[in-house]
């Protein structure tokens, strides 16, 4: 059987595997199955692999290209597949550099439907794909093989993993976020954690498609950013905070200087003048940490029109509070919780966990004037991200900070097929600071408010 044949055969066939309801592509499975024969029946120490891509281990590779292509060739017989002297050679080459490059999870990072990958040891790799988890036939050779594709990621960017140091943040070149852990603190072998974005950076327009929000919340926001409004968004683990957060800061004007500060620097912003900062991890030596409260410090040194900080997380909070509320309106931030009142007690723990020994009271001072908007966004029962909560910080009424809901989801229950129904609804209620946009020459839409 010819292999273009085989593949003609393979898009008009879409077998549904009633386990985990997907779509399995045949010819994936065969390269798969293939690969996973490779990986088990060579002898290699993923450990004398360099993981910098810049060192010439052409000897090394050459030995390698001969192993591959014995068990390659032996597996073609196998599958009886008539393949040409060129299709084996690409087969081949897609192997070699599956195999020692990002390994077996390669092909899901080229695969735009997959949305996370979670490698938990060598034989059991996860992905998220339509908001569902499932789990794959990928497989790694042992725990040195899932290392090494950690270390080849980590390198590039100047971080490292081993014992010492066992958790590290990085990103892959195309934006992507990465979080590894071994042993001895990941007890069942190296895991990889990576969330995928876009390479093309979603539009507001994408996600109104994706009904996430509906237009006329779109377009409250465009007005709310380009009013220079603080804005907090708030939301659970793979939510879907980030992309929401890339989404408002491509309202933001393109003459105006920005200044982005992140663990792992995966924002995507169009305009042309932006200043990018990532953290630093402490050396070997455990000196050398930059965090990112002293990047945020650091960034009102920098003459910032906006300042975005990837997520708050601990004392950087307060600096953010007073970068917000001395002069850098419009800054923009994330942070885990679950609801907009959720994402304010939050944020008075990061201000405590400062040092700073601050009465309550004043605290909530500091965030009531600071934040004028938090968006809440939630990932549903089945999988879909919605934005629930539009909510503004009015103000302080005696020792509490008062919400006030603008837009919110209402849900209505699911549908025979597990989907979420619901409406986006507007409260009722007008801000108070459309005032202050219209004062500025934003003047939102009345329509909006219907």
């Amino acid at each position: 059987m010819s292999l273009m044949k085989r593949l003609e055969e393979i898009n008009g066939d879409k077998k549904i595997n009633k386990q985990n309801e997907k779509q399995i592509n045949p010819y994936y499975e065969l390269k798969t199955k293939i690969q996973n024969r490779v990986i088990e029946e060579l002898d290699i120490d993923f450990n004398e692999i360099p993981d910098q891509l810049d060192i010439d281990f052409s000897d090394h590779n050459e030995e390698l290209k001969q192993k591959i292509d014995y068990i390659v060739s032996k597996n073609i017989e196998e599958e009886s597949l008539n393949m040409t002297n060129n299709q084996k050679k690409k087969l081949k080459e897609e192997l070699l550099d599956e195999i020692i490059g990002f390994g077996p999870i390669t092909g899901l990072l080229t695969d735009n439907k997959v949305t996370e990958i979670m490698v938990n040891g060598p034989n059991h790799v996860y992905i998220e794909k339509n908001g569902k988890l499932i789990l794959t036939d990928a497989k790694f050779k042992n725990d040195n093989h899932v290392l090494h594709v950690i270390k080849k990621i980590v390198a590039p960017i100047g971080r490292r993993i081993d014992e010492s140091s066992p958790m590290v943040d990085a990103r892959l070149p195309n934006g992507s976020r990465v979080n590894a852990i071994i042993p001895p603190l990941s007890l069942d072998g190296p895991s990889i954690t990576i969330r995928k974005f876009a390479e093309d950076p979603f539009k507001v327009d994408d996600l109104v498609n994706f009904d996430t929000l509906n237009p006329k919340m779109a377009e409250f926001i465009k007005c709310c950013v380009e009013g220079r409004l603080n804005i907090v968004v708030s939301g659970g683990t793979g939510s879907g905070k980030t992309t929401t957060l890339n989404v408002l800061s491509s309202f933001i004007p393109n003459d105006e200087r920005i200044v982005t500060i992140e663990d792992a620097a995966e924002l995507q912003l169009s305009q042309e003048h932006v200043v990018r900062l990532e953290t630093r991890p402490a050396n070997v030596e455990g000196k050398g940490e930059i965090a990112i409260r002293d990047l945020v410090k650091n960034s009102l040194r920098m003459r910032p029109d906006r300042i975005i900080v990837g997520e708050v997380r601990s004392g950087e909070a307060l600096d953010m509070l007073q970068a917000m509320n001395t002069g850098h309106d419009g800054s923009l931030t994330t942070g885990h919780a679950n609801t907009p009142r959720d994402m304010l007690s939050r944020i008075e723990t990061m201000v405590l966990m400062s040092g700073m020994n601050l009465p309550i009271k004043a605290i909530r001072d500091q965030v009531s004037s600071a934040i004028n908007l938090i968006i809440q966004q939630s990932r549903l029962m089945d999988g879909s991200r919605k934005i629930t909560h539009i909510t503004e910080v009015q103000g302080m009424e005696g020792d509490t900070i008062i919400l006030q809901d603008i837009f919110k989801f209402e849900q209505k229950g699911v549908d025979v097929k597990g989907k979420v129904k619901g409406e986006f609804v507007y409260t009722g209620i007008m801000p108070k600071f459309v005032k202050k946009l219209r004062e500025q020459g934003i003047n939102i839409p009345q329509d909006l408010f219907k």
